[in-house]
């Protein structure tokens, strides 16, 4: 059982949703990030979704893209974002990280030394965005060999003939992108959500989360109450670009969780 798998469980067994919160490593500096990391259980979040920032992020939108720049800027690597979840696990050995980005930096590295290296960082599972189920022998398989799950996106566009084959490799949650579109471009809808994620479960025991377009604490709830959890992203990080001090940005992440831990 993974961190991911024993996080459901509790959950389940306290009737909660789950709130999951992402994040970009290195986002504005590499001291700032971990610190916001660090203070992200204590603000009720129940999963980490940490970006590994890349210059050419194909399914997010502006506010992530610029995070991603900024990190970048601030000489974030793959290296540097393990290291964040290795400081993490001095003091957290519970709170399930899940390393979220593009296939281009772990096929550098190359797959059996960057799974070495992320699990023994203490990443849980994986979120690779530009990898469909047809390539699931690149990383997919060896990741779940590995013992980290490997975590799949369905969105509003895959349909009953696709979603059995994108549901065939996945574990610990299915994503359900809410919007069609990219990160932060348009606010997600609970009476929209609801018959998709009725429609998912029919063909997966895996919780549902559900992302992309949640900004406020309603929402949060609104969305969490229709599906397993949600994920909430750009609002997030749009704080941190704004500059506001990690405390507010806490405390803005403890109303999106609170929202979520309501329904």
């Amino acid at each position: 059982m993974t961190r991911i798998d024993a996080k459901f469980a509790a959950l389940k067994s306290e009737n909660k949703k789950a709130f999951v919160a992402y994040v970009m490593a290195g986002d504005p500096d590499f001291d700032t990030s971990l610190e916001v990391v660090k203070g992200l259980p204590g603000a009720g979040v129940d999963i980490i979704e940490l970006g590994l920032p890349f210059t050419d992020p194909m399914a997010d939108g502006p506010t992530i893209q610029l995070a991603g720049q900024r990190a970048l800027g601030a000489g974030m690597t793959l290296d540097r974002t393990l290291e964040i979840a290795r400081r993490f696990r001095e003091a957290d050995d519970t709170t399930p990280i899940v390393l979220m980005g593009y296939y281009n930096p772990i096929y550098s590295r190359g797959v059996d030394r960057f799974l070495e290296q992320a699990q023994e960082a203490g990443i849980d599972g994986l979120i690779v965005v530009d990898l469909p189920p047809e390539e699931d022998e690149e990383l997919c398989i060896p990741a779940q060999k590995a013992g980290m799950n490997f975590i799949r996106l369905a969105t509003p566009t895959t349909d009953d003939k696709r979603l059995p084959r994108v549901l065939q490799n996945t574990s610990g949650f299915v994503y359900y992108v809410s919007i069609t579109g990219i990160t932060g471009a348009a606010e997600a809808d609970a009476a929209d959500v609801a018959p998709e994620v009725t429609r998912i479960k029919a063909q997966t025991d895996l919780p549902i989360i559900v992302g992309f377009g949640i900004n406020t604490p309603e929402k949060s709830q609104a969305i969490a109450s229709v599906a397993d959890g949600a994920v909430v992203g750009s609002a997030i990080v749009s704080q941190i670009g704004a500059g506001k001090p990690v405390d507010e940005v806490l405390a803005f992440v403890k109303s999106l969780a609170d929202g979520a831990h309501r329904a």
